[in-house]
């Protein structure tokens, strides 16, 4: 099991940046792809992004793509999601998950058993 916690959200202009940053603990964190999902007001949690164990591979949602990118430090236990040219439809509470696998290509809730308590970002317009 891996406990994680979010750190980074905030409120936010429209074409600005925020860094999200997701710690780890527990498990061995080199052995967990790490995903990160997103879930607005009313709507079901949707797949952001994710990293496999190594960092070399990612693998984003189409909305996201070009614009948010994710990176993990092992030696730091930290998973990250720097979001750039952010829109108000951006706005969500954004949770990482952990996963033990091996690929990033992974994008349904159920694929990952451990989550954040998630941290809430708003993009004002």
């Amino acid at each position: 099991q891996v406990q994680l916690v979010e750190s980074g959200g905030g409120l936010v202009q429209a074409g600005g940046s925020l860094r999200l940053s997701c710690a780890a603990s527990g498990r061995t964190f080199s052995s967990v792809v790490m995903g990160w999902f997103r879930q607005a007001p009313g709507k079901e949690r949707e797949f952001v992004g994710a990293i496999t164990r190594s960092g070399i591979s990612t693998y984003y949602a189409d909305s996201v793509k070009g614009r948010f990118t994710i990176s993990r430090d092992n030696a730091k236990n930290t998973v990250y999601l720097q979001m750039n040219s952010l829109k108000p439809e951006d706005t969500a509470v954004y949770y990482c998950a952990a996963r033990v696998g091996s690929y990033a290509a992974r994008i349904r809730t159920s694929d990952y058993a451990d989550w954040g308590q998630g941290t809430q970002v708003t993009v004002s317009s």
